[in-house]
């Protein structure tokens, strides 16, 4: 048995009943293959893929808050630091009723990588709580919020771990957090990111994962003879980065005709309505459901069936494992010849595959929504300088990051003979900068 087989194995048995973190791994592993195999006695012998697969810490706790009924209820609040060999730890805080350990974990792992491919020097890390800030009121929220860092603020600081926003976590949620670090520790620091522009946040932050998608998605198709401009783009999620690509897709001549959140879609062939999008999830913070109120021509159908709608280029922006085998055989039918991922890990393994197998030019979501991390330290370096950038500085670095990712990952599958396939490109990239980092600094 081989040395990633071996530790592939050894994830498994020692991590049951967490097959998000295991799907993570084997994912990542089975494409370093061709390093690892080149070096494999080095690495045995300073045990690089057990320490890159051991979080450096695991930390979880019980979060008491107390809802407007007066009634006490109860969370479970993560933070997996899982490595800081480039930088402080930094990753989001997903607030969703689906979060447990194997969901935190995953997402820790992958976002060693991502960091890593952003050429900025941050390690990787992710928490969050099985909390559900839907249907709850501001008091609730900042209740929560106040609770959760009570206990977090122990763990984090702006040299340490910079947690972010993520799915649940918004600006309003961001910010309760920052003030109670601020009343706990008495220090005022960049120690989260994804904080509102009157204290310490970066402009072009919000928009900046949505674009970051497009930009990379763009330079893809450009290096591979293809132009966006024109082309029928499906899109998942509805979401700040589902809208903010839809925004970016249209800028660049594209036309967007779905969107999708947890009840249903909606397809809009004439195109989606921006502005009736942006007031239905940002302002309303309703369903799109409403969609019709405002577009009557437009369809909305309950549940899954957002891939069915035929496309040139399908991004999923919405959550892990959403788009399975059965949606990906639909989009090669439909034409599809581009996926790009807006979210974590949202294309399942075999759907992968398949979508390479046929020629879909696929960009993996540590590469492809690497954005808003990567806009994430650029607002913890105007923190650290006291300074704030304009929305066109932070936009032009992020689109000079996005283009460079999208060549060291095709870089990184060309020397290694896998030319076009982005997901070895990409892990084999962010692989070789922590690995470095990891053997430089010893055991540790």
């Amino acid at each position: 048995m081989g040395y990633v087989d071996e530790v592939i194995e050894r994830v498994v048995a020692k991590n049951p009943g967490e097959p998000e973190f295991h799907q993570a791994v084997k994912e990542v592993l089975e494409s370093l293959r061709p390093v690892v195999d080149a070096n494999e006695a080095l690495y045995r012998r300073e045990a690089v893929l057990e320490r890159l697969v051991e979080p450096d810490r695991q930390i979880k706790f019980r979060v008491p808050w107390v809802d407007d009924k007066g009634q006490v209820q109860v969370n479970v609040g993560y933070r997996v630091q899982f490595n800081n060999s480039i930088g402080p730890y930094k990753g989001g805080l997903r607030l969703h009723p689906s979060v447990n350990i194997s969901i935190i974990k995953f997402l820790g792992f992958e976002q060693v990588f991502k960091n890593s491919l952003t050429s900025l020097p941050i390690g990787g890390g992710k928490g969050g709580s099985d909390f559900d800030p839907k249907g709850k009121s501001d008091r609730e929220v900042m209740a929560f919020c106040q609770s959760f860092m009570t206990e977090l603020n122990k763990y984090i600081g702006a040299d340490v771990d910079v947690p972010a926003g993520d799915i649940g976590t918004g600006a309003r949620e961001i910010g309760y957090m920052f003030g109670q670090y601020k009343r706990i520790r008495g220090m005022y620091e960049g120690v989260l990111t994804g904080k509102g522009l009157s204290y310490g946040g970066s402009l072009a932050r919000t928009e900046a994962t949505g674009y970051g998608l497009l930009y990379l998605t763009d330079e893809m198709l450009r290096c591979n003879g293809k132009d966006i401009k024109g082309k029928t783009v499906c899109i998942s999620g509805a979401g700040n980065v589902a809208i903010y690509a839809c925004k970016k897709a249209q800028e660049l001549g594209a036309k967007v005709v779905t969107v999708s959140d947890s009840t249903g879609y909606v397809y809009d062939p004439e195109g989606i309505d921006l502005a009736a999008l942006k007031e239905i999830k940002e302002v309303k913070r309703a369903r799109l459901t409403e969609y019709k109120n405002y577009r009557p021509n437009a369809e909305y159908h309950e549940g899954r069936g957002v891939w069915n709608i035929p496309c040139d280029i399908a991004l999923p922006c919405a959550t892990q494992n959403e788009l399975t085998i059965d949606d990906a055989k639909a989009l090669v039918a439909n034409g599809c010849f581009a996926v790009a991922e807006g979210a974590n890990m949202p294309t399942t393994l075999e759907a992968t595959k398949y979508l390479q197998a046929n020629g879909v030019l696929f960009a993996p979501g540590k590469a492809a929504n690497a954005g808003g991390v990567a806009t994430s330290a650029l607002e913890m370096s105007q923190n650290s300088e006291r300074l704030s950038w304009t929305f066109e500085e932070v936009d032009s670095k992020l689109k000079t990051i996005m283009v460079n990712i999208f060549h060291n990952m095709d870089d990184a599958a060309k020397r290694y003979n896998f030319e076009g396939d982005y997901v070895v490109g990409a892990n084999i990239a962010g692989f070789e900068k922590v690995v470095d980092a990891m053997l430089a600094q010893g055991v540790c």
